[in-house]
């Protein structure tokens, strides 16, 4: 395993990607089998198509998304990164509707490298709860609200 192989393609998949909206780089980076893993009650779709989707969702809700890496760790197959995003909210987004807010959040990415050089595995750790406190949206800890709460 080349880390800092891995970690040259981690920095421009994020470049590519999420900085940029080309949001299809996703292809050259995640194998086809790779497997993504969040605390999410929904499950993404496998392979480098699933991630492509996420990222174009999630732009679409933030067109103005402005992405930075604070970190980068690599050894051996795995890569780990914490980023900084900000923008403003003008498009759905985890059934969400615009509310035309900015917002700043942070997250770590743990991707591990299969023997092609593709990722066949992402842990994705993002301050969700962080991010819709900023939206205003409705958050609560626990049981999903009901007409009582």
């Amino acid at each position: 395993m080349d880390a800092e192989a891995n970690k040259r393609l981690v920095l421009r998949f994020y470049d590519e990607v999420w900085a940029r909206g080309n949001t299809g780089f996703a292809h050259e980076v995640f194998a086809d089998d790779y497997v993504r893993r969040d605390l999410r009650p929904t499950q993404a779709e496998p392979g480098p198509a699933g991630q492509e989707k996420i990222a174009a969702r999630f732009r679409e809700a933030f067109p103005d998304l402005r992405w930075h890496v604070d970190l980068v760790l690599a050894e051996g197959d795995l890569v780990a990164a914490r980023r900084t995003a900000s923008g403003k909210q003008t498009g759905s987004w985890a059934g969400t509707p615009p509310t035309g807010k900015a917002a700043e959040f942070s997250g770590v990415n743990i991707f591990r490298f299969g023997d092609d050089g593709k990722v066949i595995e992402i842990w994705n750790h993002r301050d969700d709860l962080g991010l819709m406190e900023q939206l205003g949206a409705p958050v609560f800890a626990g049981a999903p609200p009901t007409e009582a709460n």
